[in-house]
């Protein structure tokens, strides 16, 4: 029997897990939810259709520019086309 060990030291064994999974397909989640239940996976869908990479060079300049602006050069650059569009 396999053993599982949780953040805090905690073994699970399969026994165990077995009998959390039923519990849980009958809707009863022991403990108490923390910050996330089921947390979204990778980034947020940046447009309904398909994406295309651009390849883009700026001087080193316009780089620590953005940079000091926050956030990512390909949002500045993003949201920079779509004003011009």
């Amino acid at each position: 029997m396999a053993e599982y060990r949780l953040k805090d030291g905690y073994a699970l064994t399969d026994k165990e897990i077995e009998r959390l999974s039923e519990a849980c397909e009958r809707g009863n989640y022991p403990g108490e939810p923390g910050e996330w239940i089921v947390r979204p996976q990778g980034k947020p869908a940046l447009s309904d259709e398909p994406l295309a990479n651009v390849y883009v060079e700026l001087p080193q300049s316009m780089v620590a520019a953005i940079d000091a602006k926050g956030g990512t050069c390909s949002d500045f650059i993003r949201k920079a086309v779509a004003a011009v569009l």
